[in-house]
């Protein structure tokens, strides 16, 4: 929600600037004007992206304006179910611990642990490189690289929409300037007309800029990079996912594992050793908690 608060704050600073200036606010009302600039926005959007990237892009700004990156509870419930299931790998056979795997869904283990159950992409991470594990034919720095190369995939997809909508926030102020001098033509056609009127033409036309210049700087590139940082909050998992699961390949028991995974963790959400000891070692935390 702090990117709508910082939206009200911006836009009443702007508008209560201007008319404490002893500007009228209804000048700044020209439809017409928002509809060349943002409708031309939209159709450049829509043809230098496929429709996956801009379906995308709507999750993107949803997941953004209403924060819907990974929190401590998440990161909590992730390390709780690598717990669970690398002890499994470490205690039980390979046609016990292969239930587990390919059919996470009626897992126990999973299903401990709903809020990463529901993320299919993470799940599969975890089921894939587990998986490679208990095959033992794969030596560890070979599964190290291979995750580089998926996390590498990983991030690249998921900032399309980021990318998207940068470019679209650097051609708004010249889509203003078109804007801009659309309205201008219009203007030089009334050159007969009273001063007055001349003048709210070229006014009319003036708000085309100003209109492609705030809406690109105050609104779609803060919005761009509120995208970047949750989305990089996102891929962030599968840099926790790796270092624990490569730690334990190398030899570390379990809850060694996981606090290699933990560290890796940012230091203002990064959960203590104490919770990850007393939550995510316990088998998964209530529905309601999560």
């Amino acid at each position: 929600m702090s990117f709508l608060l910082g939206l009200v704050v911006t836009m009443g600073c702007m508008l209560g600037g201007f008319a404490a200036l002893g500007g009228h606010l209804i000048v700044l009302w020209q439809p017409w004007e928002f509809v060349i600039i943002l409708g031309s926005a939209l159709g450049t959007f829509i043809v230098a992206n496929p429709v996956k990237v801009i379906k995308d892009t709507g999750k993107a700004i949803t997941q953004a304006v209403f924060d819907k990156a990974p929190k401590r509870r998440d990161y909590l419930d992730l390390l709780g179910l690598l717990h669970a299931l690398l002890r499994e790998i470490r205690s039980k056979a390979r046609n016990e611990v292969e239930v587990h795997i390919d059919s996470p869904a009626e897992s126990p283990i999973f299903n401990a642990f709903p809020n990463i159950l529901r993320n299919k992409e993470v799940t599969t991470f975890i089921c894939d490189y587990c998986r490679l594990y208990i095959i033992g034919n794969v030596r560890t720095f070979e599964i190290e690289s291979l995750m580089d190369e998926e996390i590498t995939a990983i991030k690249y997809d998921k900032l399309k929409p980021y990318h998207a909508l940068t470019a679209i926030g650097d051609g708004l102020p010249a889509l203003g300037i078109v804007a801009a001098v659309l309205g201008v033509i219009k203007a030089m056609g009334a050159l007969d007309q009273s001063p007055e009127l001349l003048g709210g033409l070229i006014g009319a036309a003036m708000v085309g800029t100003f209109a492609g210049i705030f809406v690109s700087y105050g609104i779609m590139t803060p919005l761009a990079f509120k995208v970047k940082v949750t989305r990089g909050k996102e891929c962030h998992v599968y840099l926790i996912i790796k270092q624990t699961l490569l730690a334990f390949m190398n030899g570390a028991l379990p809850q060694v594992a996981v606090e290699h995974g933990r560290k890796s963790i940012p230091s203002y959400e990064r959960p203590s050793i104490d919770e990850v000891e007393n939550e995510a070692f316990s088998g998964g935390a209530p529905a309601a908690a999560a």
